[in-house]
């Protein structure tokens, strides 16, 4: 497996982690976030899944479709941050994952591979 490759699957993994531990501290928090929670968890680790498909593809375009859904899958995640942010479920400081979506670089990384 590349190197290059190595890095957006940890980077996503990572992220994906850190998407439970906030799912934790918002249920924690007040259970009435429970179905934006929810969909922030389905969204935020989808990315690194649809990843670690895309590796195994049985063609290449599988493998793009794959990396599609994994790009689509972090905008969704990163609408859901924005909503938790603007509507005061989380304060800012508590969340920075802005920077860490940036930081994934998700649609340049999977440009790399496509």
């Amino acid at each position: 497996m590349g190197k290059k490759i190595e890095n957006i699957q940890e980077r996503t993994f990572n992220f994906a982690c850190r998407i439970i531990r906030l799912y934790q501290f918002l249920i924690k928090k007040d259970r009435t976030n429970e179905a934006l929670c929810r969909q922030l968890v389905r969204s935020g680790t989808s990315i690194g899944a649809n990843l670690e498909e895309a590796n195994a593809a049985q063609s290449r375009a599988d493998f793009i479709s794959k990396c599609h859904i994994a790009l689509k899958e972090a905008r969704e995640t990163h609408y859901w941050l924005r909503l938790c942010q603007v509507t005061g479920i989380v304060s800012e400081s508590r969340l920075n994952f802005n920077s860490h979506c940036k930081e994934i670089q998700i649609k340049e990384g999977l440009n790399q591979f496509l």
